[in-house]
């Protein structure tokens, strides 16, 4: 009986300092510090995130977007106008339906040659680069030449040179299988997440896609480079190869859009430094431009899917009129 009453006591005692503890802090016990307090300042009370989100920078839009001034051409397969400056979507048609981008492919081909080729290399031309048909786009070169990385990126940007994207390809990945993976990894990083390519240069193949505003994004990723919009503006190139026997030759390459050719002409108001075309029967005629307004604010345009060139020009002329040019449709 002693014994039960000493651990009832012992018991009534315990009970009498949790209530005090109780009083002492309030609803409930405390310790004489905040842990949870503590832990939410150490834990939570942070910016935990501090450099730039993906897309703040880019123009994003996941629908059509009419613009005022234009009017829609239903015949095309995709249409875009952006504005760089101001992180906008001028105007959207199907930019994110899944098309065939012909040589527009060879803007992904351009921005692995600046990230990771030396321009400065002296690349060797294998008859890969040189097995094309006399219809298709090529830069004259030869089996055996030795020719600049950067003449070669100038061929492909330029002039279009199917046998230029090959060259490139074969140097920066070893084979064009091997690039193929280079180019599919790179749109992925851009975010250009509806691409999938199997060559540099655009040539017909099923399993290789795009979409308008892929392009958009990997055409943006281009143009920061001051090296690219370099290329894009000069009226013509003078490449310099010496052949497999020895014999140096030059090789002149002219742009393959209609502007920069003086053979469409932008609206008043616009600068248009230059771009990179597309043709074949599945695509349709392509181009995709970067220009400036008056104020030399920046912008990308893209006409994809076009029945002709006539069409073409006449639908990117129309658009940058009422998108870059404010509505004038005046031409220089």
């Amino acid at each position: 009986m002693r014994y039960i009453k000493t651990k009832t006591k012992r018991k009534l005692g315990a009970a009498v300092c949790l209530i005090l503890a109780f009083t002492t802090t309030g609803c409930g016990f405390r310790p004489s510090y905040d842990q949870a307090a503590a832990y939410e300042h150490s834990n939570y009370d942070k910016n935990l995130y501090q450099g730039s989100l993906f897309a703040e920078d880019l123009c994003v839009t996941d629908k059509d977007v009419p613009l005022a001034g234009f009017t829609e051409d239903t015949s095309l397969h995709a249409a875009g106008l952006f504005d760089l400056k101001d992180e906008e979507v001028l105007y959207a048609y199907q930019l994110h339906e899944k098309l065939f981008p012909a040589s527009t492919t060879k803007v992904m081909t351009a921005y692995l040659t600046l990230k990771y080729g030396n321009l400065d290399d002296i690349v060797t031309v294998s008859s890969d680069a040189t097995d094309f048909a006399a219809d298709e786009q090529t830069c004259n070169l030869r089996t055996g030449d030795q020719i600049s990385l950067y003449d070669l990126l100038c061929g492909l940007v330029l002039h279009s040179g199917n046998d230029c994207a090959v060259a490139i390809a074969e140097h920066l990945g070893g084979s064009v299988e091997e690039f193929a993976v280079m180019m599919n990894r790179e749109a992925k990083a851009l975010g250009a997440t509806n691409t999938h390519f199997v060559n540099p240069h655009g040539l017909q193949d099923e399993d290789h896609y795009t979409t308008a505003y892929d392009l958009y994004l990997m055409f943006n990723a281009c143009v920061k480079d001051q090296r690219f919009l370099d290329i894009i503006s000069l009226p013509s190139y003078t490449g310099e190869l010496t052949g497999a026997d020895g014999v140096y030759r030059t090789e002149q390459w002219l742009p393959t859009n209609y502007y920069s050719l003086g053979e469409a002409y932008a609206p008043y108001g616009v600068n248009i430094f230059g771009g990179k075309t597309g043709t074949t029967d599945e695509a349709g005629s392509c181009v995709i431009l970067y220009s400036q307004d008056l104020e030399n604010n920046p912008y990308i345009s893209i006409v994809m899917g076009a029945n002709d060139k006539t069409i073409l020009y006449d639908d990117m002329t129309n658009l940058l009129a009422a998108g870059a040019a404010g509505g004038s449709y005046d031409t220089e």
